[in-house]
């Protein structure tokens, strides 16, 4: 396959777009990965065409979030390992300073009434939001597949019956997707002693806490298929129900926070990183969600091109990604019966929800805030 040359610029200036893009890039991953298109490969030609679908290709393939393993690729593809390294830190690192900075003033302020209202109308804004990015990943991935919507139906009511995100039949869908295109081939921390680094809403943490953040979260990043926000059901079985580290509000917060900030939506494991065990949990969280996107964007990439079109591979990612949208549709409802608790909170929902629907050019964060303001009145 012939490709088109792209333009030739300093590594530098290829980083620096990514840095842009995390600090200012809101909208979730579907829109992250769009601007990243419109801006490298239509505006700039800094990326070919080809080298673009097969990076979300290879994004939609791997376990990982899907904006941050594109943008990794592309990435390898401008500068190698060392391309893949510093673009992956900084699309990630705006995001990471900015939930931390938050985190820190929940921890210090989480008791005061302005944060509790502003809470209560984000809580409510985002079971709308989820809800929506469940039903749009699900429309643009699924297709008229009726096999492909039942694993998606059976995986909604799974994670809404058990609450917790069953990884085993992620794998089980993908089997199947891959089974039913053609018979199955053979299947080829360092802990910091200061205390106020580790203190979190519980008092400082010790290192077997530590351990317990680097082998969830390593497993987190290893099961999101997808959209950034297939990673919510999966946290909220471990970290609520499994480990108890959040309250359901607690956790709520999270993944409101998430929303509110730029960059990709699985940041919200540093917001519960540094709940857990303050800077060094945030830490730790962050680095084993993002690494093994990392290394299985890095790993694979020489020799993805040669196996990109596999219909086998394919269909273990179809399988995969519809019991990913399914869970996202179960958390809505898990999360849901946490965070709408009055006529307000329904109200505020199905308010966000609408947004997303009918107003095209609604930016969540803009949802988010509003809610927030909403919150802080109502229960002012």
């Amino acid at each position: 396959m012939s490709r088109t040359p792209p333009v030739v610029v300093p590594l530098r200036d290829f980083v620096a777009y990514f840095l842009r893009l995390g600090a200012v890039g809101f909208g979730g991953p579907i829109a992250l990965v769009g601007y990243m298109q419109r801006d490298l490969v239509e505006d700039r030609r800094w990326v070919s065409p080809e080298d673009y679908k097969e990076g979300i290709a290879l994004a939609q393939l791997a376990p990982g979030p899907l904006a941050a393993q594109l943008a990794i690729y592309l990435g390898w593809v401008r500068a190698g390992v060392l391309g893949a390294t510093l673009v992956g830190l900084a699309f990630v690192l705006p995001s990471f300073i900015l939930v931390m900075a938050l985190a820190a003033a929940y921890v210090r302020y989480g008791g005061i009434d302005w944060m509790q209202g502003a809470f209560y109308g984000v809580g409510a804004a985002v079971i709308g939001i989820i809800a929506r990015s469940a039903w749009k990943l699900a429309r643009s991935t699924l297709g008229k597949a009726r096999l492909l919507w039942v694993m998606f139906a059976a995986s909604a009511l799974t994670t809404a019956i058990t609450e917790t995100e069953v990884v085993a039949l992620f794998l089980l869908c993908g089997v199947v997707g891959a089974a039913t295109v053609r018979p199955l081939p053979r299947v080829a921390l360092a802990v910091f002693p200061w205390p106020l680094l580790l203190t979190g809403l519980h008092g400082p943490a010790g290192g077997p806490v530590l351990w317990k953040l680097a082998w969830y979260f390593s497993a987190a990043g290893a099961f999101v298929f997808g959209s950034g926000l297939a990673i919510v059901p999966f946290l909220h079985g471990g970290v609520v129900n499994e480990f108890g580290w959040l309250t359901e509000q607690q956790f709520l917060d999270a993944v409101a926070v998430a929303m509110i900030t730029p960059g990709p939506v699985v940041i919200t494991v540093a917001f519960i990183g540094y709940l857990v065990a303050g800077p060094v949990g945030a830490t730790v969280a962050a680095i084993a969600t993002f690494l093994p996107c990392y290394l299985l964007v890095v790993g694979p990439a020489p020799y993805f091109r040669k196996y990109a079109q596999n219909p086998r591979i394919k269909g273990f990612v179809d399988g995969v990604t519809a019991a990913a949208s399914g869970a996202i549709a179960g958390a809505a409802f898990v999360l849901g019966r946490r965070a709408i608790v009055d006529g307000w909170t329904l109200a505020i929902a199905l308010g966000a929800l609408a947004a997303m629907s009918f107003l095209k050019k609604a930016p969540e964060p803009i949802v988010i805030v509003s809610a927030g303001i909403l919150g802080i009145l109502l229960r002012g």
